[in-house]
């Protein structure tokens, strides 16, 4: 693995291609459901099928924004604070389908910019791993200057992609990266800015995801003596 650095303007304009490549997809749909409404020789029930794809694309298309927003954007001044109960319900739009269930049980509270940025990548890290759909429940412990996020992610044919974890540390193996791989990588960024330690961990069905304080992931890691 090669320690890998990107510049600010490689790194917005990844960024920016990720944040198109969520959104082109319900933006997309909703023009098909115009064109289709243009058509004098639809009959009510096309109609109605097309005024539903339009909608259903809208909120598709507003809730991805709305999360990208608080997950890649600025979101406020520097040194801003972030409510949590607004990052739970960007998260909850974004997860508004069939497949996923999400259970939250972060206390609603400010929380400083980057750590609620750092929180929604790994939410958005651990739906990655359940294309099949699942359980993800979002834990926090601590308080605001320590504070450590557990998230779970069980589902059918749970899998973590072997890169994520060289991507969290700064690594790439072929020394580049492109709009796939940016988002763990943002994140790693984000992790390192607030002081925290990202570890994932997979087992079958279950993907999990946590951040800790660098200094209690370290001592966690330190060999423990043996007691007779």
């Amino acid at each position: 693995m090669t320690q890998f650095s990107l510049d600010a303007l490689d790194l917005a304009a990844l960024l920016s291609s990720r944040v198109c490549h969520d959104v082109i997809s319900p933006v997309g749909a909703i023009v098909n459901g115009l064109e289709v409404m243009e058509d004098k020789d639809m009959d009510a029930e096309m109609r109605s099928h097309a005024l539903a794809l339009i909608k259903s694309s809208a909120g598709e298309a507003s809730a991805r924004l709305q999360f990208c927003r608080l997950a890649f954007g600025a979101a406020g001044s520097k040194g801003a604070s972030i409510d949590t109960g607004d990052a739970e319900l960007v998260t909850r739009q974004l997860l508004a389908d069939e497949r996923t269930q999400l259970n939250w049980s972060v206390p609603r509270a400010l929380m400083s910019k980057n750590k609620v940025k750092l929180l929604l990548n790994l939410c958005l890290m651990a739906d990655a791993t359940i294309p099949r759909g699942g359980v993800i429940s979002v834990s926090s412990s601590g308080d605001e200057e320590n504070v450590s996020f557990k998230i779970e992610a069980k589902g059918t044919n749970a899998r973590l992609a072997a890169t994520i974890p060289a991507l969290l540390a700064g690594e790439t193996e072929e020394g580049s990266l492109d709009a796939r791989a940016i988002q763990p990588y943002y994140a790693g960024l984000v992790a390192k800015a607030c002081g925290l330690d990202v570890t994932v961990a997979a087992e079958p069905e279950l993907v999990t995801i946590e951040a800790k304080p660098a200094a209690v992931s370290a001592a966690s890691q330190e060999p423990q003596s043996a007691v007779a």
